[in-house]
């Protein structure tokens, strides 16, 4: 059994008048960096970039049971220059630190950046000369996402605090 909308009786147009809903168009004002930050906010589009374990959480936020498309973020890039977020999921070797620097450098402004799991942001279990302690050391990061190997429910997390931070930018342009 559906529900028939129908015609608006007189008495519910006078009513909604009333209320001011008269549907003509409005103006709508904002600022040009609410817009731009809120398009910029909603469609974050994450570089593909595997380092260790933490790479597999990653994968997983994109399959149906967690479905990471809520975020505007379900395209993983293959190119950084498609990309305008670098999810560092892993540990960083001194082998790899450069490769991740160079890859960093040729994304596009905005640009930001996930470290994701105790091993991309401080080191984790490896205190060694082998492994960078902490992926900061190399470029800033925006989000920390702790545990080892963290949830994709901790990725979706950041996501949604990369989304206040970015909605939150005072200025256009490049990054300081």
């Amino acid at each position: 059994m559906g529900v028939n909308a129908g015609v608006p009786t007189p008495q519910e147009i006078e009513a909604a008048q009333a209320q001011g809903k008269t549907g003509a168009v409005g103006i709508a004002l904002a600022r040009l960096e609410d817009v731009v930050n809120w398009g910029r906010s909603n469609s974050v589009w994450p570089l593909l970039f595997g380092l260790a374990c933490c790479a597999i959480e990653q994968i997983q936020s994109g399959m149906p049971r967690f479905d990471i498309a809520r975020f505007g973020s379900e395209v993983f890039r293959a190119s950084p220059r498609q990309a305008d977020l670098l999810i560092v999921s892993g540990r960083v070797s001194n082998k790899m630190a450069p490769v991740i620097k160079r890859i960093y450098d040729q994304m596009s402004y905005p640009k930001w950046v996930i470290a994701m799991g105790d091993c991309a942001s401080c080191g984790g279990p490896f205190n060694n000369y082998a492994v960078i302690q902490g992926v900061d050391k190399l470029m800033p990061v925006d989000v920390y996402i702790p545990g080892c190997p963290p949830r994709p429910e901790a990725l979706f997390y950041a996501l949604i605090k990369l989304q206040e931070k970015i909605k939150a930018e005072e200025k256009l342009g490049v990054r300081e």
